[in-house]
């Protein structure tokens, strides 16, 4: 063993020196508690885990209940992304059923994401509040009960409003999914469910285009792309319900304080978890549900352009919904079905890119134990300075083929696939950075990137058809593809500075700093003593 404690043997020792060293709330990796002393008089303290291995600990969970939970919640993300673009396809026909112009028509969209943008400031933070299960579970049977209102609506304006209360309760998933896999997944393993899970953020609304298409093809009513996103919805309740536990530490010890004070109210009477330590006044848990977002958003740095860029990556997806029938439908006369059938080939590049970035992870279990469990978030960015570049080639490739229909429509499918390509590897690194750089944070960093990913989002679809008609669709895309390059610089400064960027944070533990310094104390320390 070593002459110097490494970080965790440190935090054995005094399980608060990290956290207190960074003013953050009590906070403690599941894998540094002690276990509670048996037959012996349990003083004032705080439960812990029984131990490194303790299996109620969500981290030391078998693999496979894992995996069933992750596959739950990414099931349940496609349902409420999905639902987002479920009546897309049929935006013009609404609009002429309900008397409104094609403008009111794509609010039918807009409406839903402007959820999106309320909805995670309450979610994401009462997660870490109340845990994330209650809060699934009560978002997501209001939302369910949503679809009724749409499918039934007699006028455009109860349609538009229900569809904004199913993007504020079906944000939920969006805002604490994050926050429930690192609950879990311990940083080596987390690279592929957080891929997956990231894949269903932005592959549901391909995948409603697809069915939507098929449905209007086949005759159907407007509605029934609506009533199959709530059969859909229903199925992933009874799934949430049945499937997944709570799965946040600070409220499952929370309990266990409980329960041991019900078991023995004298000798336990003053057992005790940090969670419900903390302020439960009013203005305590408004603090925490509402103030800790903004405060994160005013003085992080790495969140602020991580946002950023996400919320335009964001726009240009949504703006394929307006884009490819201009220039598939209008200037190539293909049908719904087959319309569909080119929101396929985003699909394919999105899971494509899922793919990639997963491979260029693959030795990120090496790094984590190089780095006693903690290698570095900036480790994640290759993805997103790779795709930077793809995502402005994809741009001006459906652009300057897509405008002239003379050139043959698999010209210009062919760069949605590296759109999606590079949509979802841009996602996947930047939020995987968001997951790392905040820890116990993360569901409040989601939430506030969720607000303004999403408010870009749907103001999106209000002017892209505008913008793509009257620029052309060459001029509109090279627009884009040139915001595109003034952005790609943002991973490659974060991969060089965000380490220094991170060690001024008041919510970025920085464990690898921690590890790194250590280090270095360390090497001084025995180039003092061989010099001697």
């Amino acid at each position: 063993m070593s002459e110097t404690p490494t970080l965790y043997e440190s935090s054995i020792n005094d399980p608060g020196t990290i956290a207190d060293e960074r003013n953050l709330d009590a906070y403690v990796p599941d894998c540094l508690e002690t276990p509670t002393p048996v037959n012996e008089p349990i003083e004032v303290k705080p439960v812990s885990w029984d131990g490194p291995h303790d299996p109620k600990n969500p981290q030391n969970w078998p693999a496979s209940r894992k995996w069933l939970v992750t596959s739950v919640i990414g099931i349940i993300t496609v349902n409420v992304t999905y639902a987002s673009a479920a009546p897309v396809i049929d935006t013009f026909r609404i609009a002429r059923h309900f008397h409104k112009s094609a403008t009111i028509g794509y609010l039918i969209t807009s409406m839903f994401l402007f959820g999106y943008v309320f909805g995670p400031a309450i979610w994401g933070p009462s997660s870490e509040l109340i845990g994330r299960r209650a809060v699934l579970l009560v978002a997501l049977s209001i939302y369910l009960l949503t679809f009724i209102g749409q499918a039934l609506a007699h006028n455009m304006e109860t349609l538009l409003v229900m569809r904004f209360l199913g993007g504020v309760f079906g944000s939920a998933p969006l805002a604490t999914g994050g926050g429930l896999l690192a609950d879990m997944w311990n940083i080596p393993g987390r690279t592929i469910p957080a891929a997956i899970f990231l894949t269903c953020v932005i592959v549901g609304p391909s995948i409603a285009t697809i069915a939507g298409g098929f449905m209007r093809q086949n005759g159907l009513d407007w509605r029934w792309p609506i009533w199959v996103a709530m059969i859909y919805s229903g199925v992933c309740l009874l799934l949430l319900y049945f499937v997944i536990p709570e799965t946040y530490g600070p409220v499952l010890l929370q309990w266990k304080a409980r329960g041991l004070r019900k078991a023995d109210p004298v000798r336990n009477k003053d057992v005790f978890a940090e969670h419900e330590r903390g302020d439960w006044s009013l203005r305590g848990i408004i603090r925490r549900t509402l103030l800790r977002p903004v405060e994160m958003v005013l003085n992080e740095k790495i969140l602020v352009f991580v946002t950023i860029y996400l919320s335009f990556v964001y726009g240009v997806l949504y703006s394929l919904f307006e884009t490819l029938p201009i220039i598939f439908v209008v200037k190539r006369n293909f049908s719904p079905a087959h319309l569909g059938l080119i929101y396929a080939a985003v699909s394919t590049g999105i899971l494509l890119g899922g793919a990639i970035y997963v491979w260029l992870l693959r030795n990120i279990g090496e790094l984590a134990k190089e780095w006693e469990g903690f290698p570095p978030p900036e480790k994640r960015l290759t993805g997103a300075i790779i795709a930077g570049p793809l995502l402005v080639i994809g741009c001006f490739w459906l652009g300057w083929t897509g405008e002239y229909s003379h050139i043959p429509w698999y010209v210009p499918m062919l760069s949605t696939i590296l759109i999606g390509c590079a949509v979802n590897m841009v996602f996947a690194s930047f939020l995987s950075y968001l997951t790392d750089t905040y820890l116990m944070y993360t569901a409040s960093a989601f939430a506030v990137n969720t607000v303004f990913r999403c408010a870009f989002g749907a103001a999106f679809p209000l002017f892209a058809t505008a913008m793509f008609n009257r620029m052309g669709v060459n001029w509109a895309c090279t627009l884009v593809g040139l915001v595109s390059i003034i952005l790609c610089p943002i991973p490659i400064v974060f991969s060089k500075f965000g380490a220094r960027i991170r060690g001024d944070s008041r919510f970025a533990p920085g464990f690898d700093l921690k590890f790194a310094a250590r280090l270095k104390e360390k090497e001084t320390r025995i180039t003092s003593d061989s010099d001697a």
